[in-house]
């Protein structure tokens, strides 16, 4: 009788975690407007408020520094990314999976270069290229919306480490960045 009890909780309970969707693909819709970069991540749920995850980011730019062209200063962004991270959830609703604040340490890998003119006299331009391969540690919170346990929409932000003398010499060594995901549970 006893082992019965047992088996009968055990399929009430792989039941009961079926009907919880345990991935969510998500895209940063925010830097996509601004930057002209696609930020697409997958989240896989481990626990009720943890997961971990994998960002593939197309057009990575180093924070929100800009491009222009004026003048003949040609700068240009040629660089990817893919970050994995761990999220911990806290101060979600009682039995919504997964929500709420949360903290997100991560670890990111770019890689690519940055394409600039810089003058070198009265009116003569150089190109010069710095190499943008680098790791990056840092940490991320925001707070994460669910609807229907389907639907999500999570703020966040992130300040991150470069790893890269090169990249911190021409920009900063630590960067900040920040978005708005737009995400699907299945």
């Amino acid at each position: 009788m006893k082992r019965l009890v047992l088996a009968v909780c055990a399929l009430v309970g792989t039941a009961n975690a079926q009907a919880q969707a345990l991935n969510e693909v998500e895209l940063n819709i925010f830097n996509t407007i601004v930057n002209q970069s696609v930020e697409i991540g997958y989240e896989h749920f481990i626990d009720q408020d943890q997961s971990v995850g994998v960002d593939l980011l197309i057009n990575d730019r180093f924070s929100y520094y800009g491009q222009n062209k004026k003048e003949g200063k040609f700068k240009q962004f040629n660089t990817n990314a893919i970050a994995v991270n761990y999220s911990f959830y806290f101060g979600g609703k009682e039995g919504e999976h997964a929500s709420g604040f949360y903290a997100q340490p991560f670890l990111k890998y770019r890689f690519g270069d940055y394409e600039q003119d810089k003058k070198v006299a009265e009116g003569v331009y150089q190109r010069f290229t710095t190499d943008m391969n680098s790791f990056i540690i840092g940490v991320g919170a925001g707070y994460k919306l669910v609807k229907n346990d389907a639907f999500t929409v999570a703020p966040f932000v992130n300040i991150g480490r470069n790893f890269n003398e090169d990249v911190a010499k021409e920009f900063m060594g630590v960067e900040l960045n920040a978005g708005i995901n737009i995400g699907y549970r299945f």
